[in-house]
């Protein structure tokens, strides 16, 4: 089933791309508004609520990193970048913007259809009604918002469920295949990468130092675990 209705911004310079993604999304019954550059696209973000953001990089006369930094700003709303270039550092650009997901051109339509559908998904999920007390971090699990010694901390959907998932289970180990399955919601070689994007996220944004974590810790050569307020002479990673 599709998320009927939910608003689309499709930012995208060029036409046949921009007119073949937006008859595929319209066939879903999503309803999509269109932009063919960057300025254009945050001025139609500032008037209209959007449910999720395509965006393309490499635009006219302002970046699609630009886009995503300012409307990461205020927002928190799912973003998928689009970008012509291939490798694995440049592929996880866009995550380390605070983009949720990411495809590299030529795509499919109906492959970035089934990510949209994914995202959306994801985002709108509902769970049980509880919270998640790990001490200075408290998980609102019914309300999708985490708080650090009560301040709440901004989190893009995938950010959010990567923690979700790891601090479900406090000290079991996850592979990253394993996290991009849960978090992302398909399994496809190579996206393995975009789960260390996230890490490096959460860590920025719950103030941990990679070299002496608190919370999340890595298994080198395997994944990520949750320590529930680990000690300073617990394995460091």
């Amino acid at each position: 089933m599709t998320e009927e209705g939910k608003n689309i911004l499709l930012v995208e310079d060029e036409k046949s791309i921009r007119d073949a993604v937006q008859a595929y999304l319209e066939h879903e019954k999503y309803s999509v508004t269109p932009a063919e550059d960057g300025v254009i696209a945050l001025e139609r973000f500032g008037r209209e609520e959007f449910d999720l953001i395509v965006l393309d990089l490499m635009l006219p006369r302002l970046s699609g990193e630009e886009v995503c930094n300012k409307i990461r700003e205020t927002s928190t709303v799912p973003i998928i970048v689009l970008t012509a270039k291939g490798t694995v550092e440049d592929k996880v650009v866009g995550l380390e913007l605070g983009a949720d997901d990411y495809l590299v051109k030529p795509f499919s339509p109906r492959e970035l259809v089934a990510r949209v559908r994914a995202l959306l998904r994801r985002a709108g999920s509902s769970e049980e009604s509880q919270s998640i007390d790990l001490g200075d971090i408290v998980i609102d699990v019914s309300g999708h918002k985490v708080f650090e010694k009560g301040s709440q901390i901004d989190m893009t959907a995938s950010e959010y469920k990567l923690l979700v998932t790891l601090a479900k289970q406090p000290g079991r180990v996850f592979t990253r295949s394993e996290l991009v399955r849960k978090v992302l919601g398909y399994d496809f070689e190579g996206y393995e990468r975009s789960i260390d994007s996230h890490i490096k996220n959460l860590r920025a944004k719950l103030g941990e130092d990679p070299k002496n974590p608190k919370w999340l810790f890595t298994v080198h050569g395997i994944g990520y675990r949750f320590e529930l307020g680990a000690s300073d002479d617990s394995p460091h990673g």
